[in-house]
């Protein structure tokens, strides 16, 4: 069966996978959604003896259906390999009475690199399936981890270029010297004077430009996007749920069709739907936990059905999570409208006008899978620290605010489910947060100076991408104004 793509604001026109890959954004400016979700043609069985590599074929040859299995294959070795720290790439930990899904064990230490290990390679195989001869520009928006991911993924890989945005003051002091010491000929790194919502709302302005989009395709360019709005990021994503269930059934801690509970902690809202998509697959997942930060713009609009932008932007110390437009809750809204294009498009323009939507009661019928929740920076630190406490296990603060809101959950429903967390990013991403709330004594001290100390407290080598900024050189100062970010990449591309 061949499974076809659509945008969210046009349920008239339909391309293959490796077209959605390639656009990145619809040109009405929707994101790609699959006419519908495909079940695993795989027993839960056979899938809890595969290695992660086997898994992913199981999972994206469902939804990228235009592509050979030895080109999926290739896709998936290419991306899943020394990359990772760890032969399993993801692997399980028992932490109390929850299992964490260890999703930063790639090049970058966040769960970024799941997809953007894979994102670089489908592109260049859908960009030979198409015949494009043009350089594709990949422009990405960030909140801190997404950057680095695809600058790692992207770096001198022929035929493209990467552009990064991110904002000045916004994100670790970590993950900028990750992205300004980036190698490559082909990288380019902006900050901007702004916050996240600033440079992912400049970056779709861009994608939405057709006469730029002219001018780039006359000097031999045409952009595509490595943030989680292209499809070929988010299926990736998927995967990790199925392996995480399966993984749990054969090491006998859950029985065959047991329901299990899934924590995310979630800004873009790109991570959570993935485990949604991966429950449509038919993995058997009962609560969607949406777990956020002080800025709960999701938290309360699954408590109220209404979505609204218009409130104060919380620096928090889970940055990667600080952001007001959660640009993949419009794949839900569009599943949840009854796939009605125009419904969807009209909640949009509504969003990008006036800051605010409501969703109508019957839509809201259909969230019953989900379970808003959301830590301060006091719970956050608490977590971090009563966790080590406990177990000795060190989680970062995006994790924390995961575990905390599982709790919590817990607590109040009184449910029993067993409970998955999706543990996004090493703790050595958010080293001087995660630190002083295990103890206050290190709140003076530098970044630099408590990586070792943290190595010895967790008992962890200090990974790689971390031993590799130390002293490294900085390459990219570029800095601009949210409002030029256009006539940057003209720069940049020399148009």
């Amino acid at each position: 069966m061949n499974l076809l793509y659509k945008s969210t604001r046009n349920s008239e026109k339909t391309v293959t996978a490796s077209e959605a890959i390639l656009k990145g954004l619809a040109d009405d400016g929707g994101l790609f959604v699959p006419e519908s979700i495909p079940k695993l043609d795989v027993t839960m069985d056979e899938l809890k003896g595969m290695s992660y590599q086997e898994t992913a074929y199981a999972v994206m040859k469902q939804f990228f259906t235009d592509f050979t299995e030895e080109e999926l294959r290739h896709c998936i070795n290419s991306a899943y390999d020394s990359k990772f720290d760890t032969e399993v790439i993801a692997p399980l930990v028992k932490v109390g009475d929850t299992y964490h899904l260890e999703l930063f064990h790639g090049a970058t230490i966040a769960f970024k690199d799941m997809a953007l290990s894979i994102l670089p390679h489908l592109l260049i195989t859908s960009a030979k399936k198409n015949e494009v001869k043009n350089e594709i520009v990949i422009l990405t928006a960030t909140s801190g981890d997404t950057g680095k991911a695809a600058l790692a993924g992207f770096a001198d890989v022929p035929g493209t270029r990467i552009i990064v945005f991110y904002p000045k003051g916004g994100v670790s002091r970590i993950q900028e010297l990750q992205m300004v010491t980036q190698k490559g000929e082909n990288t380019a790194v902006v900050a901007i004077h702004g916050n996240f919502d600033h440079a992912q709302s400049g970056v779709k302005a861009i994608f939405e430009d057709k006469e730029l989009a002219k001018e780039l395709a006359d000097a031999g360019y045409q952009f595509s996007s490595a943030n989680s709005i292209n499809i070929g990021r988010l299926v990736p994503q998927v995967v990790y749920y199925v392996y995480a269930y399966a993984k749990l059934l054969e090491n006998e801690e859950i029985k065959a069709g047991e329901e299990i509970n899934v924590t995310v902690p979630t800004g873009n809202f790109g991570n959570i739907l993935a485990a949604y998509y991966a429950k449509q697959m038919g993995v058997p997942i009962a609560k969607l936990i949406c777990a956020s930060n002080e800025n709960k713009v999701l938290f309360d609009f699954f408590k109220t059905g209404v979505y609204d932008r218009n409130r104060e932007f919380i620096l928090t110390s889970s940055p990667s999570m600080d952001i007001l437009i959660s640009s993949n809750l419009e794949r839900l809204i569009y599943t949840i409208a009854g796939q009605d294009a125009e419904k969807n498009a009209e909640l949009m323009r509504q969003l990008k006008e006036e800051g605010v939507y409501e969703i109508t009661e019957e839509m809201r019928g259909q969230l019953g899978d989900f379970i808003g929740g959301f830590a301060t920076e006091e719970e956050t630190k608490e977590t971090i620290r009563k966790t080590y406490e406990k177990t000795g296990y060190v989680m970062d603060t995006h994790t924390a605010v995961a575990a905390y809101v599982c709790a919590q959950y817990r607590d109040d429903s009184q449910d029993e489910k067993k409970c998955l967390v999706a543990s996004t990013a090493s703790p050595y991403k958010f080293i001087h947060s995660v630190m002083t709330a295990i103890n206050e004594k290190y709140a003076d001290q530098d970044e630099f100076e408590l990586i070792d100390e943290l190595s010895a407290l967790s008992a962890t080598k200090v990974p790689n991408a971390i031993e590799e900024i130390r002293n490294s050189q900085i390459r990219h100062t570029r800095e601009c104004d949210a409002d030029k970010m256009k006539d940057i990449v003209k720069e940049i591309l020399n148009v």
